[in-house]
């Protein structure tokens, strides 16, 4: 078989931001919901391994459906806000859609599922319509078997077990009327057999956990409280046993179960009350249970998460039995919300939490200390659509920016003994108070964002951010700040408490307060101490918490001129300048403004188009500045050649398309320049792709006559609204162009075009692969950025010995280019493709 085109090399994504979203599964891969998709992400190898798209809505509740003797999962099952559940089955190591369930009216909230007899699956599902449903789910059919109404009530979570001795289906809710109600599936009908009371606030998670001949319930409430519920069989000669009134015991509800004329007794009492949590408890989670010589063993770990952003380990001491806490690990104090779920990896030394900013914290226990425990090393990515992404100019790293307002930093960590890099969030430059939307690096270390408001913001790297960043990527310190003015930098900085610009924090700031200082304040401000910044030596990607208050840049500067909300941005290759552009619904606010990067003055005013402009992008030789709109004209602006009177640069309008003459009928969204700035390519909601030139002519001796800049391209229909295009900075191998183009349903094709070919019978195009359902997006793919240089990132920097090796290392690295696309469904992927394979 031939290797694919395409691979996917990384996926940056976060869990949704609801409770019952993240499932660790006992083959070790943990499944959570992002965006409309199913992750499968493997936490050995630090990476996603595979994206499940079959949602046409968020994703709100994912579980594994575990299997009796503990062998890794074949089923997962998801629940999402278009109301459907979705069962996935593996079949030769790929997940695909087995069967879909409808019925529910509002989003589904909670899933649960057992296998029950002959291995069918039983699924129970929770929505928002009020009601919770039962489904038996064989071979690619469902049947939904039980609907229970709740009338105005909602409920949170259900939990599926088998009764004791018997394979009868017992289902706990915990929902808004703070009772957990118990439904036992006998001779075909559900009925209700108990509703524990105790809790005094809604119940926000139940979990049945079997031990030998009995079940444990945990349910978890917003009072802040864990119970614990023992569920027992009764054989016939004690419940008729005399009370004995000098044994304290628990009251005993008791329910008698019938099936198949067998009737049985049942008891449930509540065996404890955990209380330790300061706020809410949103998830329980008990510990797997192991497998030992054929035998199911349940360890009796129970594990909690709470809004007080702490998780807990509760087990019963050995000698008492009394249960307590184990371990507490989290933060107190920070700028974030607590946690939402837990779950506890298949041999109970991983725990992982998911808080409401979607991230995901892990905690390993460690080897070499009893009962400490210490944060590991975990995927992130946005929680809301990401707007725009640009490489660094020596790719060495990504910057993207996304409507959770914030702006991220990814690049490939090499482990040690690793076998390969993976790619980690290891900054947060930017963390802000308006939805970003998009951004250009000016030089390695500088980069220009803008927001949902009138003002664009520079931002520099602090010293502390190049240090880890060499210990990171691997790249020699000296030389990263060497090209970096490594004097004047600050160590890092901080965000004051109602402010929306990082402060630079300097060396001074850092200096720890003499005694005598401390006693008196010189004035308010010193009695609260902003300066969360602590720097930082990282040898390894830093958690949650450390790139909330640890990672921000500076900022160095604001740029105030536009009416409006900022669109687009775009900087030229010899960073010396920062074109951008605003919403605009008149022709006064669409110009264009030109910065220098080097005082940040603003140089320019650029009127031409009347609606807003979409993107922008200079020619890779600097010259040539080229701008598509909402109007559906593009423009191409010129530098004119410099005079001793005005040193800076100065552009004026070179070509533009007219209104009533121009191809595209509906908004341009983007544009691309071929590398050698002789073409340009523009794409469109209305399907067509079109390649525009030539920009360049070689042998004119008069360089200021414009030519005529017509299609040299045949029009490409994509057959869907084009969002994003990108042209390769390498060359193919026959010379022809390499371009990449998103589209708004997610899909993102390849294809190769040449100039010389006749574009009237449409032969200067031919298509060379395309992402399949598991590569593509959910969502618009927003911005498509290839890597400025071939080879793939963190591979180039391998010391082999022979240097023949090294030689066709070099040659076989050369082959591989690396494309980053930014979408609405929350996800960075980067991709992998070999110029060879197409």
């Amino acid at each position: 078989m031939a290797a694919p085109v395409i691979e996917t090399c990384h996926v940056a994504c976060c869990a949704n931001r609801t409770p019952n979203v993240v499932s660790w599964g006992r083959g070790g891969t943990v499944a959570f919901g992002t965006c409309t998709s199913v992750a499968l992400y493997d936490p050995q190898e630090r990476r996603v391994v595979a994206v499940l798209n079959g949602h046409t809505g968020r994703v709100n509740a994912v579980q594994w459906v575990h299997r009796e003797d503990c062998a890794p999962e074949s089923h997962l099952v998801s629940g999402g806000s278009d109301n459907r559940l979705i069962v996935w089955e593996a079949q030769n190591g790929k997940f695909t859609q087995s069967v879909e369930c409808k019925g529910h009216t509002g989003p589904v909230c909670a899933v649960d599922a057992i296998y029950v007899e002959d291995s069918k699956i039983l699924v129970a599902s929770a929505a928002s319509d009020s009601t919770v449903r039962l489904w038996l789910c064989s071979e690619a059919k469902e049947e939904c078997l039980h609907t229970l109404s709740f009338g105005s009530s909602f409920m949170m979570d259900v939990s599926l077990a088998l009764l004791p001795g018997s394979r009868v289906p017992v289902l706990a809710c915990g929902g808004d009327n703070s009772q957990v109600h118990l439904y036992v599936q006998s001779n075909g009908e559900l009925q209700k057999v108990k509703s524990l009371q105790g809790h005094e606030d809604w119940v926000r998670g139940v979990a049945w956990a079997s031990l030998g001949g009995e079940l444990l319930l945990a349910s978890c409430s917003q009072d802040c409280l864990i119970r614990v519920w023992r569920l027992c069989a009764k054989s016939g000669t004690d419940a008729c046993t005399e009370d004995d009134h000098t044994i304290i015991k628990m009251k005993e509800d008791v329910f008698e179960v019938k099936e198949r004329d067998v009737s049985s007794v049942f008891a449930v009492s509540l065996e404890t009350v955990l209380a330790g949590h300061e706020n809410w408890v949103y998830g329980v989670h008990w510990q797997p249970p192991l497998c030992k010589g054929g035998e199911l063993q349940q360890p009796l770990s129970l594990l909690s998460a709470s809004m007080d952003k702490t998780m807990i380990l509760w087990a019963p001491e050995e000698g008492s039995g009394v249960w307590v806490e184990q371990v507490r690990v989290g933060e107190v104090g920070g700028n974030t919300l607590g946690f939402y779920g837990c779950q506890m990896s298949p041999d109970g030394s991983m725990i992982v939490a998911h808080a409401f900013h979607g991230a995901l914290h892990l905690w390993c226990k460690d080897q070499d200390k009893e009962g400490e425990w210490r944060p590991g090393v975990v995927i992130s990515g946005h929680f809301n659509a990401v707007q725009d992404l640009s490489w660094d100019p020596e790719g060495e790293f990504i910057v993207s920016v996304g409507s959770d307002q914030t702006t991220r930093l990814f690049t490939p960590w090499r482990k040690q003994d690793a076998k390969q890099a993976t790619w980690h969030e290891i900054s947060r430059p930017q963390i802000h108070g308006y939805d970003m939307q998009c951004l250009a690096m000016v030089g390695r270390f500088q980069f220009v964002s803008g927001a949902d408001e009138k003002v664009l913001r520079v931002f520099q790297a602090p010293r502390n951010f190049v240090e880890n960043f060499a210990n990171i990527s691997g790249t020699s310190r000296e030389k990263l700040l060497a090209s970096s003015d490594s004097a004047n930098l600050p160590e890092g900085a901080s965000t004051p408490a109602l402010g929306l610009s990082n402060k630079a924090v300097f060396q001074g700031d850092l200096a720890p307060k003499t005694n005598n200082e401390e006693g008196q304040f010189n004035s308010v401000s010193d009695q609260y101490q902003e300066s969360y910044f602590h720097p930082l030596i990282m040898t390894e990607p830093p958690p949650e918490d450390h790139l909330l208050q640890n990672t921000l840049w500076p900022e160095v500067q604001k740029l105030y001129g536009h009416g409006f909300e900022m669109f687009c941005l775009a900087s030229d290759s010899a960073r010396a300048l920062v074109a951008s552009a605003c919403k605009a619904s008149k022709a006064e606010h669409a110009a264009i403004l030109l910065w220098s990067a080097a005082t940040w003055r603003q140089l320019q005013m650029l009127p031409c188009h009347t609606l807003t402009v979409t993107q922008m992008a200079f020619s890779p030789d600097a010259q040539l500045l080229l701008a598509v709109s909402r109007d559906r004209t593009w423009s191409l602006w010129r530098r004119d050649l410099p005079t001793p009177d005005s040193p800076e640069p100065h552009f004026s309008l070179y070509a533009h398309t007219v209104k009533d003459k121009a191809i595209h009928s509906r908004i341009i969204w983007s544009c691309d320049w071929s590398p050698d700035s002789k073409y340009f390519v523009t794409s469109s909601r209305d399907k067509k792709v079109i390649v525009w030139g030539p920009c360049r002519l070689e042998d004119s001796g008069d360089a200021m006559l414009p030519p005529e800049i017509k299609p040299c391209s045949s029009i490409l229909d994509v057959g869907d609204s084009a969002t994003a295009v990108a042209f390769c900075p390498v060359l193919c191998s026959d010379n022809r162009y390499l371009l990449a183009v998103g589209l708004e349903c997610g899909r993102i094709l390849l294809y190769r075009w040449s100039s010389g070919q006749e574009p009237a019978r449409g032969h200067d195009w031919s298509s060379c692969g395309e992402t399949d359902i598991s590569q593509s997006h959910a969502l618009t793919v927003k911005r498509l950025r290839w890597r400025p240089k071939s080879g793939r990132v963190g591979r180039e920097n391998n010391k082999t010995d022979g240097q023949t090796d090294r030689e066709s290392e070099v040659e076989e690295e050369s082959s591989w280019v690396q494309l980053a696309s930014a979408s609405a469904d929350h996800s960075v992927k980067i991709f992998n493709i070999n110029k060879r394979a197409l």
